[in-house]
């Protein structure tokens, strides 16, 4: 992929903003309790991304007390139907599938003809060497897309880790010209443990993504002062967090990208699903084999 001049300049204007500042001013704004305001907000969101508010567990805007509580909405019980299996993998996300694989020797496709290191995405040499020809999936969440994260397979938690980094926007255009994009913005590492093996979810932050959220956690924003945020369940440990295939797991307070890596079971990517597809939450992406 050769970035093109726009995209330069996009990225460019990019370096040049004050992310932290831009982030901060939106949470605070997105917060915002105010009837008139907080529905001018909604309403001018909805109409600039043509979000689809049928699906929207509550009336919309007048069910939603602020910004974001819209924004991370929940959807109708019937809106996202599955059947639960614990040989199929199904996607987390409403999005966009930017990339779809196996890792090899550790790399993973960021975008065509660039790769990046499980080690730097994970932060962990050790972790990422037992993902080192893991199958993963890049799933891109755009503005219109529902935000909430859900479980691809059944899974215990083992660990989390914030790492903070870079906000850069996870667009096309950025993914073009920064390379290690994925590895160099903040992200929450979610390890888990299923049937099949260990599975990873990475939430990646980016530009306005103002903070996460997590089933077990509630909110997570970075440290101030830099530094890795981990912690750990060991397999004894009862209270460690246990999700079904389904399940919420975690939301973006303004929209990024999820990559699913694992687990290291064969696994097989459907053949109907491609780079650049709209995908929803609960479909299929691919069903876990025999060893080979």
């Amino acid at each position: 992929m050769h970035p093109t001049l726009v995209d330069q300049l996009v990225v460019t204007l990019q370096r040049l903003l004050p992310a932290r500042w831009l982030g901060g001013f939106i949470y605070w704004l997105s917060r915002r309790r105010s009837i008139w305001l907080k529905n001018a907000l909604i309403r001018g969101f909805t109409a600039l991304f043509d979000v689809d508010t049928t699906e929207a567990a509550r009336a919309v805007p007048d069910g939603y007390p602020s910004f974001n509580d819209f924004f991370t909405r929940e959807l109708r019980a019937d809106a996202r139907p599955f059947t639960r299996d614990a040989n199929q993998v199904i996607s987390p996300v409403d999005g966009t599938i930017a990339q779809l694989g196996h890792a090899r020797h550790g790399e993973l496709i960021e975008a065509k003809g660039a790769h990046f290191s499980a080690v730097r995405l994970l932060g962990d040499a050790e972790l990422a060497a037992r993902f080192e020809s893991a199958p993963f999936a890049t799933l891109y969440l755009a503005p219109y897309n529902y935000h909430r994260i859900h479980m691809p397979l059944d899974g215990r938690l083992v660990a989390t880790q914030f790492i903070p980094g870079k906000l850069y926007s996870v667009n096309t255009r950025t993914v073009a010209v920064i390379p290690d994009l994925y590895a160099r913005n903040e992200r929450l590492v979610c390890h888990f443990s299923g049937v099949h093996g260990d599975f990873i979810l990475v939430l990646v932050g980016a530009l306005n993504v103002a903070s996460m959220a997590t089933a077990w956690a509630g909110e997570i924003r970075g440290p101030k002062h830099g530094g890795t945020v981990r912690r750990h369940w060991p397999s004894t440990d009862a209270a460690a967090p246990r999700l079904r295939q389904g399940d919420y797991m975690g939301h973006f307070n303004m929209g990024s990208t999820v990559i699913l890596l694992g687990p290291a079971a064969r696994l097989d990517w459907n053949t109907d699903r491609r780079v650049g597809q709209p995908i929803k939450m609960g479909a299929s992406l691919g069903r876990i084999g025999p060893a080979a």
